[in-house]
């Protein structure tokens, strides 16, 4: 029962969802990770992620949406997706 008080976390970030929306990383931080589940197909019972847009973004929220953005890419799983995101943030949040 404790565990689910604690925030699900990927190699020390933390991890949030809406919808087909993941956020990767803090607010409290420089960047963030934005997921986008943007296609999924049927495998048996689940919906499996066919297509994911990660972008790496600035937390200030005195830019516009659009400037926010530093880097984009589109992947065709999960996977492939959270292994980009966790290198760009992970680089992004080094460089301060």
């Amino acid at each position: 029962m404790a565990a689910a008080n604690l925030p699900l976390t990927y190699k020390g970030h933390p991890l949030r969802r809406k919808d087909n929306l993941i956020y990767y990383g803090s607010m409290a931080e420089k960047y963030i990770i934005l997921l986008q589940v943007m296609d999924t197909k049927k495998e048996k019972d689940m919906d499996v992620a066919t297509k994911v847009s990660v972008q790496l973004q600035l937390t200030d929220p005195d830019l516009k949406s659009r400037d926010r953005v530093v880097k984009k890419a589109e992947k065709d799983s999960l996977y492939a997706a959270m292994d980009v995101a966790a290198v760009w943030l992970q680089r992004a949040l080094a460089s301060k």
